[in-house]
């Protein structure tokens, strides 16, 4: 069982996001093993740990994609499964490794959201979030087209579109060349800053984790986790 302490928080409102004793198994492997951690208001805490340790996992747990087998999440401290999970998923967008974008056009799917809700959509805003992407001009361009780097930001502005408060991030630059990774980089730095994203980032880059985040949990391959400093993990790593 890991315990992990509540972030720091200035004020008396409950993490946005929080674990409590989460297990999650896959036949006879136990994937999480009662894991509690809670992500502060405007935080952003790097996953890292060997391949299919579990990271993408626990992002399926947290937007409710998949259903722990014991424990909970708690979002601004309420027991999740008390919310829609439409709901849930607006506010917690989730950007998956593999874009998983539907047939038809960039502007399609980066405003696929307010569409389904029936609400109106922001073009200009949409092409500002493309620009600042390094995707400028592409609005019209058939998805089938793009590489695989374009494709992931691709799906990170269809998120982003949906205005969520909270962001988890798969491996969100894996696909990158490293300048356009540094890109990528800036502008989800900017976003958390500027709108007070809480966020919650998957990556197997040590030194990226560093860059995005204070703080990281690692996983042990075995269900188990820790809490570390981004610069102690760094400092190990070079």
């Amino acid at each position: 069982m890991t315990t992990m302490a509540r972030s720091d928080d200035a004020s008396d409102r409950p993490p946005v996001l929080e674990t409590d004793a989460l297990t999650y198994r896959l036949g006879d492997r136990t994937v999480l093993d009662a894991v509690s951690v809670a992500v502060a208001d405007g935080e952003t805490l790097a996953v890292v740990g060997p391949s299919g340790a579990g990271k993408s996992t626990l992002l399926r747990l947290l937007v409710r994609l998949d259903e722990p087998d014991a424990g909970t999440v708690r979002f601004e401290g309420r027991d999740y499964r008390t919310l829609d999970p439409r709901t849930l998923r607006e506010r917690v967008g989730l950007v998956p490794q593999q874009s998983a974008l539907v047939d038809g056009t960039v502007r399609e799917n980066i405003t696929l959201g307010p569409r389904l809700r029936d609400e109106p959509v922001d073009d200009a805003a949409a092409e500002r979030l493309l620009v600042r992407l390094g995707l400028s001009g592409t609005m019209e361009r058939d998805v089938n087209a793009l590489s695989g780097g374009e494709a992931q930001r691709v799906a990170l502005a269809r998120t982003l579109v949906n205005d969520p408060d909270v962001l988890l991030l798969d491996e969100p630059t894996a696909s990158l060349d490293a300048d356009t990774e540094a890109t990528v980089e800036t502008v989800l730095s900017d976003l958390v800053d500027e709108h007070s994203l809480t966020a919650v980032v998957v990556t197997h880059d040590i030194a990226q984790a560093a860059r995005l985040a204070s703080d990281a949990l690692v996983f042990d391959g075995d269900g188990g986790v820790e809490r570390e400093s981004t610069a102690r993990l760094a400092e190990v790593d070079e």
